[in-house]
């Protein structure tokens, strides 16, 4: 039998393999044999009696463990073999935390020994207590943001609504005895960079992936990002195409708001925040990302996001007070309701990718690549063929120039019955297909449809 995750061979012993013993204790356990070379030959131990006593009072005295150590006879020479259970409580080795992964040893260090530590306690990361901050330095502001969300989403009473903020702050678990918890700055705090680095949100406008042209960076607490991010792209970012339903202006965006604010909250509450890097999103003329440190849960791919999926955020308290504000949804919906609400936006799904412990979310708009503020509907009929504004349009549009070509005289909520979408959806088809010069309005509310196939 080779090495292996619980496995470690080891020709004779040395009282720094203790540090395997702590590494296969913080992990899943496992067992060394003290005689055997690395291929687990028997090749024999010295004074194997006296290691019969020492290893286990060693191991007691410096990790705290009772180990069996037994003596065992290979081909005729001494073998001990060292048995490590899995601990249920964090294991240091002269204040070092060493973990067994596959044959190796780690000693575990930052990110990774933060989330080793809060994994073995049962802590999350953000129910940590933090010390020298209260709620008198909390931000009014930022609670006046969550109790009118509270308020708009239902998810709170009127009574609640009315608490202290000291009562608020127990019904919505954010307190930790005396003290404030990490997701309690992070959510109402005016600067909680003060304790957790990073914690921020960066735009950036790009032409292309080197050409970066101007950036933001939104600083506060969520509650404050949570309303401000979303406002600064759909104000500077992201340009909207005009068109008229009649004399009613309708401003189409590239990406659905609702859609790109879930996204936001979900990259806001998985937050890998102990990794000091901000959330980033990155607009581009066609498409749009927005990517977050996170760790993943076992056994997780970009795949499981895109699949019936438990909730399972990486900082469940700052999740739950978005949750009561009506921010998120709640049964791990959040990916299911960002790619029914682009669907129905007539845009292409998002697309995930991880990397590691970053995760980005694309959004694209329908027109790819060619879209934007130089192009699309607003560019008109002259700037492109029949054939290729055709080839572009999106299923649901083609069925709208068939059906309209079918009965010129039908109506939005017939359209809108036949699509299987909204009214809101329908008008915004047409007037794109009225832009593009597909579609024509004859003769006001009693007129007709005419379907305009060629260049004239």
């Amino acid at each position: 039998m080779s090495e292996s995750q619980i496995v470690e061979y080891k020709e004779s012993w040395r009282d720094e393999y203790i540090k395997w013993i702590c590494g296969f204790a913080n992990a899943q356990g496992g067992t060394i044999y003290i005689g055997k070379k690395d291929d687990g030959t028997p090749c024999g131990v010295a004074d194997s009696k006296r290691l019969l006593e020492d290893i286990p009072n060693k191991v007691r005295d410096l990790l705290g463990l009772i180990v069996d150590v037994d003596l065992l006879s290979e081909d005729g020479k001494d073998v001990i073999r060292i048995t490590v259970p899995e601990s249920l409580y964090p294991v240091n080795y002269r204040g070092e935390y060493h973990y067994r992964t596959g044959s190796t040893k780690q000693l575990l260090q930052g990110t990774a020994l933060t989330n080793f530590l809060i994994k073995k306690t049962g802590k999350k990361w953000d129910s940590v207590p933090l010390e020298n901050v209260g709620i008198d330095d909390l931000d009014k502001e930022s609670f006046d943001i969550f109790y009118r969300e509270a308020v708009r989403s239902g998810r709170m009473s009127a009574d609640d609504l009315k608490l202290s903020r000291h009562d608020l702050l127990e019904k919505l678990n954010l307190l930790d005895g005396q003290f404030l918890k990490r997701a309690t700055v992070l959510l109402f705090h005016r600067n909680p960079e003060k304790w957790i680095t990073g914690s921020y949100v960066k735009i950036g406008f790009f032409e292309t992936d080197a050409d970066l042209r101007y950036q933001d960076e939104i600083h506060g607490s969520l509650m404050i990002q949570a309303e401000r991010v979303i406002d600064l792209l759909y104000t500077k970012y992201l340009t909207a195409e005009i068109s008229y339903d009649n004399v009613t202006r309708i401003e189409h965006y590239p990406f659905p708001k609702d859609a790109v604010r879930e996204a936001l909250f979900n990259a806001l509450i998985h937050q890998d925040f102990s990794a000091s890097i901000p959330v980033q999103i990155s607009v581009y003329r066609d498409r749009l990302y927005i990517s977050n440190d996170c760790v993943f849960p076992e056994n997780w791919t970009a795949e499981t996001l895109m699949q019936k999926h438990r909730s399972l955020p990486h900082n469940p308290d700052i999740a739950n007070t978005f949750y009561r504000a009506g921010f998120i949804e709640s049964w791990g919906r959040g990916i299911e309701k960002i790619c029914e609400l682009c669907h129905d936006y007539d845009i292409p799904t998002p697309e995930f990718t991880v990397n590691g412990a970053d995760i980005m979310m694309k959004f694209t708009t329908a027109s790819g690549p060619n879209s934007g503020p130089n192009s699309g509907p607003n560019s008109g009929p002259n700037d492109t063929n029949r054939v290729t504004q055709l080839r572009n349009l999106s299923n649901r549009k083609c069925a709208i120039l068939r059906c309209v070509a079918d009965n010129e005289s039908i109506t939005l909520d017939e359209l809108a019955q036949e699509c299987n979408v909204g009214r809101t959806t329908i008008k915004r088809d047409i007037a794109d297909l009225q832009q593009l010069g597909l579609l024509v309005r004859e003769g006001g509310t009693r007129g007709r449809w005419i379907v305009k196939m060629e260049d004239k």
